[in-house]
């Protein structure tokens, strides 16, 4: 649950779906009038920030610098359009429209508001147990006060403003230490809170590939038989067989005879041949990352007082023994 000490920090923050999704930045948070505790953060969407959403805050954790709701980026953007700038304050009928948009028990809602203030934190303002603490809480009313109607960092209330909800410094006081003053006249315990640290995950771009095609021009080399023709000549003599043949002519004649001469030479063509199909696909490496963050733990000290008789004057510590 968000209290009042992180709103600072959440204040145009992101915030993000539980799948990781960012839905825009939180711009004011809306208290409730009986408890004093966070119940609605106001997120800018659309393009540019045109709009602004209303999500219930009592399930939404801080994680690092953003807020992590559980309702995803769709709803939040579809949620009912209620108008913040109206004195900001959120009337009976809007909470409840919106309570009912996102399924939350309406009964459940009013039984759990009275619970952080506590029926006696008036008392503990009137007896001055909590002075201190009680003048730290007004000046954070005033601020929240003040915060009303288009101051983006203000905190408004959702049933009325913090300075509405009771007018007296020692109410706020006490409601800004859990109403634990108050408790102390029917319970003698404290309560000890520590906090825990949730950490997520955000995808974020980190570059870009992409497959590029073009032409380059390369020496091939290929060895093919060529053939060619030379001349030769024969030479025979004369025999009974061609010597009619040699005698048919006249003799002492100047004559010639051509044969004509052939050779093969290699011709190139080429031809543009499919080999392969060639895509980009992505696969996703798990890595382990170390993550480091500071958590606040309250201690709790037991202090004993004797009297002047006895002489002693001790303090319990936890984990260590007296002496």
């Amino acid at each position: 649950m968000i209290t009042r000490d992180e709103i600072p920090i959440l204040l145009d923050h992101p915030v993000y779906d539980g799948d990781g999704n960012k839905i825009g930045d939180a711009k004011h948070v809306f208290l409730d009038d009986a408890s004093g505790r966070p119940e609605w953060v106001t997120v800018k969407t659309g393009m540019f920030g045109s709009s602004e959403s209303f999500v219930p805050i009592r399930d939404a954790s801080l994680v690092q610098d953003h807020l992590e709701v559980p309702y995803p980026k769709d709803k939040v953007k579809g949620a009912p359009a209620v108008d913040i700038d109206a004195g900001g304050h959120l009337s009976v009928d809007e909470e409840h429209r919106l309570y009912e948009y996102y399924g939350v028990n309406w009964d459940n809602v009013l039984g759990d508001a009275p619970g952080d203030s506590g029926g006696t934190t008036g008392e503990a303002g009137t007896a001055g147990t909590s002075g201190t603490a009680g003048a730290a809480g007004a000046a954070g009313a005033a601020g929240a006060a003040a915060g009303r109607r288009g101051d983006t960092s203000g905190t408004t209330g959702a049933r009325g403003t913090t300075a509405d909800r009771s007018g007296t410094a020692g109410a706020a006081g006490a409601m800004s230490h859990r109403g634990e003053a108050g408790k102390h006249g029917t319970d003698d315990a404290m309560t000890r809170s520590e906090e825990r640290m949730h950490v997520g995950v955000e995808r974020h771009e980190t570059g870009r590939a992409r497959l590029r095609k073009y032409v380059v021009t390369e020496e091939v080399q290929q060895t093919v038989p060529v053939r060619h023709e030379e001349v030769r000549v024969e030479r025979e003599p004369i025999t009974d067989a061609n010597r009619e043949e040699a005698e048919s002519g006249p003799a002492f004649k100047e004559d010639q005879h051509e044969v004509t001469l052939h050779e093969e030479r290699p011709v190139v063509t080429t031809e543009a041949v499919p080999v392969e199909r060639v895509r980009m696909t992505t696969e996703e490496k798990v890595e382990d990352e170390t993550v480091r963050g500071q958590v606040r733990k309250e201690r709790i000290e037991a202090e004993t007082e004797m009297t002047e008789e006895s002489g002693r004057r001790g303090r319990d510590v936890p984990g260590r023994g007296r002496e």
